[in-house]
């Protein structure tokens, strides 16, 4: 039998201890002097095996504070037809009404809106020609002023140009109102491709994401009643920050 690294002990109480919620998510981990005692070893190997845990996605740390349980997901969407339906009923976003009622608060910043030449495969999915140009509104999603999503909304340009979609200002009741109120067009279902990968480093960046955490990239194609194509929506959700649950009819 080969020889066990002397870490692997560390690593594998700590994740038994957290697997079992011995440990619970945001909870600080013993310091390395503490680690080193009880197992009887040392603090390079401590930190050996925290860098395993913390590689594996189990814990996070904070430079000057130690390491801590990563935290469970803090946004959990439920994309239902009632939902849908009961959100545009209130004039209020998807996005921004779940989060409120899970008692956090929520923001949307728009970085940018107008017209841009649309990625080949949105292109495909939006119905317009590829290298061709449509509409997009750029947001990143916040709660709790945390950083949680990266949010890329494409709009045909017949639809959008011209309109508050192409503007770089948040859109009362949001841009699902305004198609339907105002553009007349009844949404009636949409279809969601869901990819897990690891993060760009603008996508690092721009969401704060410690080592380790993957994105999940869903790709939204939202259709009317005649069954024509008006936003491509592409997500980039932190998976530490994430659940999602989709059961989606429009009626």
């Amino acid at each position: 039998m080969p020889s066990r690294h002397p870490y692997q002990g560390i690593v594998e109480e700590l994740r038994k201890s957290i697997g079992e919620g011995r440990l619970e998510a945001g909870q600080q981990l013993p310091s390395e002097n503490e680690l080193a005692e009880r197992f009887a070893t040392s603090r390079p190997t401590v930190r050996r095996a925290i860098a395993l845990l913390k590689a594996e996605g189990l814990v996070i740390t904070e430079q000057g504070r130690g390491a801590f349980v990563r935290p469970k997901a803090s946004v959990r969407l439920v994309v239902t037809g009632e939902n849908f339906r009961r959100h545009r009923r209130e004039k209020v976003s998807g996005f921004s009404a779940q989060v409120r009622e899970h008692g956090q608060v929520p923001e949307q910043r728009v970085l940018e809106a107008g017209s841009v030449r649309v990625p080949e495969d949105v292109a495909a999915r939006l119905g317009v020609e590829a290298e061709g140009r449509s509409v997009v509104r750029r947001r990143l999603f916040v709660v709790n002023d945390e950083p949680v999503a990266l949010c890329d909304s494409y709009y045909p340009v017949e639809i959008a140009e011209g309109t508050p979609l192409a503007e770089r200002e948040n859109i009362e009741g949001g841009a699902y109102r305004l198609i339907e109120d105002e553009f007349g067009r009844r949404l009636q279902r949409s279809v969601d491709e869901l990819e897990a990968r690891m993060p760009t480093p603008a996508e690092v960046e721009a969401l704060a994401l410690p080592p380790g955490v993957p994105v999940v990239r869903v790709l939204r194609t939202v259709y009317d009643a005649d069954d024509i194509p008006v936003e491509v929506q592409e997500t980039i959700a932190a998976a530490d920050k994430h659940q999602f649950r989709y059961e989606v009819a429009m009626r």
